[in-house]
C-alpha cells in the first residue's frame, strides 16, 4: 500500500498542482481522487473532483512561472502520506514551502490538508 501511497503523493503535487495543461491536469484528478475528494488549505475546503480542479487553476493562475517541487521524499505508513513541496520560480529559491498530508482509501486520494510553512 505505501508504494501506491507515494505514487498518488506524488501525481498530487506533479500531475495535479503543477500541471498547467487542464486537459492533462483533469486526466490526473480522474486517476488520483475520489469523486467526493476534501482539500483543505489555510483559505479554504473544497469538496468533489471538479472543485478540487478549479483552485488548482486559481493557484496556477495566480503564480505565473511558478512550479512545484518536491521538498524531501514521501513519508507513508498504510494509508496516509506526507509529501513536502516547494513552490517559486523556476531555477529559484522557493517562494512558499508547506506539505501535503493524504488519506488514500480504496487505491485514490479521499482527503488532502495543505500546510504552508513558509
Amino acid at each position: 500500500m505505501t508504494d501506491s501511497v507515494e505514487a498518488l503523493m506524488k501525481a498530487n503535487l506533479l500531475h495535479v498542482f503543477g500541471e498547467r495543461d487542464p486537459g492533462a491536469r483533469a486526466a490526473a484528478i480522474a486517476r488520483t481522487y475520489t469523486e467526493d475528494v476534501v482539500f483543505a488549505d489555510p483559505d479554504e475546503v473544497v469538496i468533489g473532483r471538479e472543485a478540487l480542479g478549479a483552485k488548482a487553476e486559481r493557484l496556477l493562475e495566480q503564480a505565473p512561472g511558478f512550479v512545484f517541487s518536491e521538498g524531501g521524499p514521501v513519508h507513508a505508513i498504510h494509508d496516509l502520506g506526507l509529501l513536502a513541496w516547494n513552490f517559486g520560480p523556476a531555477g529559484a529559491p522557493p517562494a512558499v514551502t508547506g506539505m501535503d498530508i493524504c488519506l488514500v482509501e480504496d487505491g485514490l486520494i479521499a482527503k488532502i490538508y495543505t500546510i504552508i510553512t513558509r
